[in-house]
């Protein structure tokens, strides 16, 4: 997938635990596993607003895109 997970780099800059970020998110800790490792297909848009307002960044700094091979269709060995 093209769009990278960068919310642990966020987190750590920050010095914010999962513990708290998910408590002050209303999630669950598994849950905010799993956004932190990237291992989710969507995001809604109220939980980035929250996740940006709460560590006061922009949503870039959560979310990164980088093209891999697959997803501009061009062969990994040319």
């Amino acid at each position: 997938m093209a769009v990278r997970v960068t919310l642990a780099v966020v987190m750590a800059k920050r010095g914010v635990r999962s513990r708290d970020l998910a408590q002050a998110l209303g999630i669950t800790e598994a849950n905010m596993s799993l956004l932190k490792t990237g291992k989710v297909r969507g995001v809604r848009l109220d939980t980035l607003d929250a996740l940006c307002r709460l560590l006061d960044c922009q949503p870039a700094d959560i979310l990164a895109y980088a093209p891999d091979d697959a997803a501009t269709g061009q062969a990994a060995n040319k």
